[in-house]
């Protein structure tokens, strides 16, 4: 019989070393090799720069006529008729009612026919006084009847002296008749129509005027604003502009710029003691009448001029938990760093920075999610596109590295 070949036997514990083996090897393979350190992400920077701007408070605030007159009747009498139409405009000395001027005329013929009666009467009395006199110096008359002819006279005079008067007064009661406008505006409507009875300054008015070209913005400032204004003044902050200090520019209800600028007249010094406000008052053109009286409009008005003032985006400022704004600057080494800044306002889509930045600093404004303090970045200029934003940013490599190990 052919004798039959034995397979070669390997012990146990050889083979579970050569399994080990095999198995470390596919690991090895499907883990590839030791990775390197991770590349440097990149940010968008901005520079900031001083710059010199001029810095304006919002305040709200709502427009008043620059003439308001309340037309009320100074006669007694009936309307016989009105002689303009609501709403229109209207000029100075324009007649705008015609009261019934028949007792007033009857009045005033009166009293100038009592003053002919009283200077007709004089010539007889001075003459009769004249005669007395004479008489006296050879006591032809007693002096009691001189006297009284000096008497009679100086009363005729008096008398002659009051019908004047009176007859003055019956003119300007006719006069008064015609209620005529005071000043050139607009007239609002009417409280009576023809024939309505009306009293001698009545309460309530006949029709109001108000002139609207120009017109008036009153708006409230807090005196906490005050008060910081004066600080910054008087600490250099801010420079007083004398040239253009009182030019004011006005935002209408929607938001839209009024064309004309206005002017400041005056500060009330009287601090409101409900609202801790002062009012400012403005004079504004207003030709083709879109102000008007009680329209509620926002005016810029002119602090002062900031000559080394920064500026940074707002999206490149950040809050932490405490509240706090800081922004994230790359230094020259390309290290980020963390700055705590002070806000003073917002201008636009930026803010004023009182500290916490210099001039030459790079300020993070995209891909800050990616960048920590310490972290080394590559910092490429902001550029903006039409869209407002810098185009996107691929990162070279993720911003943490990823844990080793396998599957």
């Amino acid at each position: 019989m052919p004798l039959q070949k034995k397979s070669p036997k390997f012990p146990t514990g050889v083979m579970f070393v050569l399994a080990l083996a095999i198995l470390a090897g596919g690991c090895n393979r499907s883990q590839g090799g030791p990775e390197g350190p991770p590349p440097v992400p990149a940010v968008a920077t901005v520079t900031v720069q001083p710059q010199r701007i001029e810095l304006t408070t919002e305040l709200p605030g709502r427009t008043s006529p620059y003439l308001v007159a309340e037309i009320r009747p100074q006669v007694n009498g009936l309307i016989k008729k009105r002689f303009f139409r609501e709403g229109s405009d209207v000029k100075a000395g324009q007649l705008l009612y015609q009261i019934d001027p028949a007792p007033f005329q009857v009045a005033l013929e009166s009293a100038r026919a009592s003053l002919s009666k009283a200077r007709a009467n004089l010539p007889s009395i001075r003459l009769r006084a004249e005669r007395y006199q004479e008489l006296l110096a050879d006591k032809a008359v007693s002096r009691q009847d001189y006297d009284d002819a000096a008497a009679a006279l100086e009363q005729a005079k008096a008398e002659i002296e009051y019908w004047k008067a009176q007859v003055e007064a019956a003119r300007i009661n006719l006069a008064y008749t015609r209620v005529t406008a005071p000043i050139p505006g607009r007239i609002g409507k009417s409280s009576v129509t023809d024939g309505a009875l009306v009293t001698a300054y009545q309460p309530t008015s006949l029709a109001t005027i108000q002139q609207l070209d120009p017109i008036y913005v009153d708006v409230s400032q807090s005196s906490a604003e005050l008060l910081r204004l004066k600080r910054h003044l008087e600490s250099g902050r801010l420079r007083a502009e004398e040239t253009n200090k009182k030019r004011v520019k006005i935002l209408l209800e929607d938001g839209t710029p009024y064309p004309l600028e206005g002017t400041l007249q005056f500060r009330d010094i009287t601090v409101d003691p409900s609202t801790g406000s002062v009012t400012l008052r403005i004079l504004v053109p207003n030709p083709k009448h879109t102000l008007l009286p009680g329209m509620f409009v926002r005016a810029l008005v002119l602090e002062g001029i900031a000559e080394v003032a920064l500026l940074v985006p707002q999206q490149s400022v950040s809050r932490n938990p405490k509240g706090e704004p800081f922004a994230l600057v790359v230094d020259e080494t390309g290290v980020v760093h963390q700055r705590l800044l002070s806000l003073d306002r917002a201008l636009g889509d930026h803010w004023l920075v009182t500290s916490g930045l210099s001039g030459g600093d790079r300020v993070i404004i995209e891909g800050g999610q990616r960048a920590r303090p310490g972290m080394t970045v590559k910092a490429l200029p902001y550029r903006k596109t039409e869209a407002g934003r810098h185009p996107p940013i691929t990162p070279d490599a993720p911003s943490h590295q990823q844990p080793a190990g396998g599957e």
